[in-house]
């Protein structure tokens, strides 16, 4: 079952979403979270599996440029994740479905990703989703 996530859910989101983004603290992700659900701009879809919580997908509108697409708002799939004993059953194609759904109604046209260069797992995922590449950027920062 798949469902648009309310704020309860967000410590259950949090407990996933830091396996994928561990550079934040749990009780800073899960505040996030509860403050982005019920924005406007911006969803989480949660996934069950045997009555638990598996996977999630966030998404949100975004207004500023969007690498290769020409019209505004995109919808951007900002994280998606499945635990991964329960990956390759097609349930994140189910999630994206979801968040591209949730777009259409908010009058998107395209929708938008990204992935780390060296995260070739989500390349795949992707690229087999129907996602083309439009491009591919090093980022640079130095102190002053």
């Amino acid at each position: 079952m798949i469902r648009q996530a309310t704020k309860k859910d967000a410590p259950h989101i949090a407990k996933l979403a830091i396996q994928m983004w561990d550079s934040a603290a749990l009780s800073e992700l899960e505040t996030e979270i509860a403050e982005t659900i019920g924005c406007e701009n911006a969803v989480y879809f949660i996934k069950y599996a045997e009555d638990k919580p598996i996977g999630f997908a966030q998404c949100q509108l975004r207004y500023d440029y969007v690498e290769g697409t020409e019209t505004s708002p995109v919808g951007y799939l900002e994280g998606i994740f499945i635990q991964e004993e329960f990956r390759h059953r097609g349930f994140a194609k189910e999630l994206l479905q979801e968040c591209e759904k949730w777009a259409k109604k908010k009058n998107c046209s395209k929708f938008a990703s990204d992935c780390e260069l060296n995260n070739t797992e989500s390349l795949r995922f992707h690229l087999a989703m129907g996602f083309e590449e439009a491009n591919r950027v090093i980022c640079f920062r130095k102190g002053i």
